[in-house]
């Protein structure tokens, strides 16, 4: 068809027709007069994309993240220029180091006012530079098919990211004839039959070797054929800091979660082992709690790394063997693997998972309200695929240790440790599964960052059930301070709202909970009426603020950073 013949579409239409072809279901955004051609152009396809209107563009970004996490598709979220872009970046900096698929549309002033500071005016590409996979602006307005389409092939594929496009108003005003491309094409990397030779062969030839996990693109299949390709060759199975929905942790081959706070028989399992095979992980410095227990640059251990991108093999690690590959392909070409070890493995494997299961059983813990009781409890009490979403804060330690993840969509985490994500997270998790339970775990000054995102759950019909953990302070820092200034604590505390009144005025359901006992019953309301109403239920957890982790406390950090000091005569 030459282009005399295709219809005269603005540039808003062109590049909402691309979404749909790319198969975009979802968009999250907060509007904005930048780009209002785009807004219009949803008019004709609601029947296939589903605006979300969000209240802050942090919670939309976070929402298309989580999107991306979910779905291994690019999340996709529209904010306006200047203060629009500056809150939606928290968004493209998780997105970045948690490795998901993302594309960040930002309006931006017209050509004509390029380069005169106009109003909310931004460089993008120097803004977003250091931390999206690519960052473009569309100048013209025939060529949006042509960078949407590569928006979507580099966000997908190597390691996936965020992809930052910046679009100019008379870009979107703008009209011009021409065609629509197709539907990206996605990119995997498989393994070579030598690359599984040889790994197959050092894995016969260890006497303790660990399997960790990580990273995206895991599906039902592929964790089946990585648990089989586990069992037959007897090899424990770690999962990434925040990536506990990779593995099956009820598996009996399962041995928990890697990275900071994780249990001290795994930590030393993890040093003692003679070869770490790490799939999908750049194994980054939480994982490898500050590069401590898999060394940079050369590990104790022997590390076969598989990874979908080569740029990251060899980058921080020194491995034995790199391999290229993503994770399902990876998973598939070791389905039919047969082993060679000599010496049964098996037994570790079993003390392995033991001492996981052994894990479960909550910890004592200050006052008259157990974080850990109440985490064990969640666990027991909901399905094996429900979701739960964290942000970041010693409170994200209790669902990690307590929690018993299933499988793909079981868990959303920052891998960044970025606070006020647990919400909209939640959010997206509820928008992508109505029939799936939703829990989020906040910590007060966590969920605060995000809180107003309860809108969209209002609005749109979403029964997630937060659990906010109110103890008043900035946990995280205060155990920090105390274990470097112990007893000089500073700037920590703050005076909470009531969170059940902030539910009620949401329409949801808000309870208060400060014993044990009482956490069970309230928890079983909360899920109830989420499920009834299909409204956000909160409980506001009150604890006494000592109790900081699964098994420490503050005073105790305190009282050791003491000792330390004493010692050492500082």
């Amino acid at each position: 068809m030459t282009s005399a013949a295709l219809p005269e579409r603005n540039g808003g239409q062109i590049l909402m027709q691309q979404l749909r072809i790319h198969g975009a279901r979802r968009v999250f955004m907060i509007p904005g007069e930048s780009y209002l051609p785009c807004i219009d152009a949803l008019n004709e396809h609601t029947d296939a994309i589903e605006p979300i209107v969000c209240r802050q563009e942090s919670g939309a970004a976070y929402m298309a993240e989580a999107y991306g996490k979910l779905t291994g598709e690019p999340g996709i979220c529209f904010v306006t220029r200047g203060p629009g872009a500056t809150n939606a970046s928290i968004g493209v900096h998780t997105a970045y180091q948690d490795s998901t698929p993302m594309i960040l549309f930002v309006g931006q002033v017209g050509n004509d006012f390029m380069e005169r500071e106009a109003f909310q005016e931004i460089d993008y590409r120097r803004m977003f530079g250091q931390m999206a996979k690519w960052v473009a602006q569309i100048d013209r307005t025939d060529r949006i098919p042509e960078y949407l389409a590569r928006a979507f092939a580099i966000a997908t594929s190597g390691r996936p990211g965020p992809v930052v496009l910046a679009l100019p108003e008379d870009t979107l005003w703008g009209t011009a004839r021409v065609a629509d491309l197709p539907r990206y094409p996605r990119v995997h990397s498989h393994p070579g039959a030598a690359d599984l030779a040889r790994m197959t062969q050092l894995l016969d030839a260890a006497e303790r070797p660990f399997l960790l996990l990580g990273g995206n693109g895991w599906h039902q299949t592929a964790i089946d054929q990585i648990a089989g390709f586990a069992e037959r060759f007897e090899l424990p199975v770690g999962t990434a800091w925040r990536r506990l929905e990779c593995f099956d942790q009820r598996h009996p081959n399962a041995a928990g979660h890697v990275g900071w706070a994780m249990t001290p028989a795994l930590r030393q399992r993890l040093r003692d082992a003679d070869l770490v095979l790490a799939v999908g992980t750049r194994l980054g410095e939480a994982t490898t709690e500050g590069y401590t227990v898999i060394e940079s640059p050369l590990p104790r251990q022997k590390l076969i790394h598989v990874y979908p991108d080569a740029a990251e093999l060899g980058r921080v690690f020194s491995p034995t063997q790199a391999i290229v590959a993503d994770v399902a392909s990876f998973a598939a070409g070791v389905a039919a693997l047969a082993p060679g070890h000599a010496a049964p493995r098996g037994a570790a494997v079993h003390a392995a998972h033991q001492e996981l299961v052994d894990s479960l059983a909550p910890l004592p813990s200050p006052g008259p309200m157990s974080l850990d009781a109440a985490a064990a409890y969640v666990d027991a009490h909901i399905p094996a695929d429900a979701c739960i979403t964290v942000g970041a804060g010693n409170y994200a330690l209790y669902p990690h240790r307590y929690r018993r993840y299933a499988g793909p969509g079981t868990s959303l985490t920052p891998t960044v440790g970025s606070m006020g994500y647990g919400l909209p997270a939640a959010i997206s998790a509820k928008l992508e599964d109505r029939a799936r339970t939703v829990v989020c775990y906040a910590g007060d000054g966590c969920f605060q960052m995000n809180m107003q995102e309860l809108g969209v759950a209002l609005q749109y019909k979403l029964g997630v059930v937060v659990l906010v953990f109110n103890n008043g302070i900035w946990g995280t820092i205060r155990a920090h301070q105390e274990r470097e200034f112990p007893a000089r604590t500073i700037a920590l505390g703050f005076e909470n709202p009531d969170f059940t009144q902030i539910i009620r005025g949401y329409g949801g359901y808000g309870e208060a909970v400060e014993n044990t006992a009482d956490f069970g019953p309230a928890f079983e309301r909360a899920l109830a009426f989420a499920d009834e109403h299909s409204l956000p239920a909160l409980l506001e957890i009150r604890y006494d603020a000592n109790g900081i982790a699964p098994g420490e406390t503050l005073m105790g950090i305190r009282e050791a950073a003491q000792a330390r000091i004493a010692r050492s005569g500082r």
